[in-house]
């Protein structure tokens, strides 16, 4: 089998290129510059590729994420402070983004002949993410086998849909993921912020799994008053 992995250089997508590399299907890795504030987790996707021996390709769909407003990851919107599950974190969605990437990745997939395009949504997005649920992943499953029908036959992978993001941890250390070289704070500063929903969810993913974090927090221990004020179930 060979798998294109779209990459954003984050620890859930560098641990599933990681996995997939160590299945020994790894084909390439996919990234995607949709006009996000900062851009620097697109040179992590580049050094993951490097480090794995594997294509590495940046599609500019920057022209449609400017019709994609409203999201803090986008636009002049402060990025909120908290737990992943809390409403205001609704304010990061971006529309449409997964269903957009998915479908030109399955495209990119069908023309390189590869077999499949894994995706590392995982049982944390849930609660605001709408596509990255088992639902959507499912429908879109469906939704390109017609699309494709007589054409290609790609297969969405998404092993970690139903699991936390500890799980990702104690994945990513069972195929050699090296953390440090991941980035996930949607501020984009110097070092993580340690304040966003995804640091916080970062760091107590880190804690749950029992694995000491690498990373460089702007203020490590926000989590720990984030993570204890704040319980949500999952969708």
């Amino acid at each position: 089998m060979k798998t294109i992995v779209v990459c954003s250089g984050g620890l859930d997508s560098v641990s599933l290129a990681y996995r997939t590399a160590a299945e020994g299907s790894l084909l390439g890795l996919l990234s995607f510059d949709y006009g996000q504030r900062h851009k620097k987790e697109l040179n992590f996707a580049a050094a993951c590729a490097t480090r794995l021996g594997v294509w590495h390709e940046i599609i500019d769909i920057s022209g449609i994420g400017r019709h994609l407003t409203g999201s803090a990851l986008t636009d002049d919107i402060a990025v909120p402070d908290g737990h992943y599950a809390e409403e205001t974190m609704k304010s990061t969605i971006v529309p449409n983004r997964n269903a957009i990437m998915l479908a030109i990745a399955f495209g990119v997939a069908a023309a390189r002949k590869a077999d499949a395009v894994a995706v590392a949504v995982h049982g944390g997005d849930h609660f605001i993410y709408p596509d990255c649920r088992p639902s959507f992943i499912d429908s879109f499953q469906r939704m390109q086998t017609e699309a494709l029908d007589g054409y290609a036959e790609v297969t969405l992978l998404a092993p970690y849909v139903t699991i936390s993001k500890a799980d990702i941890v104690t994945d990513g250390v069972r195929h050699g993921t090296p953390f440090a070289e991941t980035w996930s704070c949607y501020k984009g500063g110097e070092r993580h912020c340690g304040r966003c929903g995804t640091c916080v969810e970062r760091r107590e993913a880190f804690a749950l799994a029992g694995v000491d974090d690498p990373t460089e927090y702007a203020d490590p221990d926000f989590w720990v008053g984030a993570t204890n004020s704040f319980r949500a179930t999952e969708v």
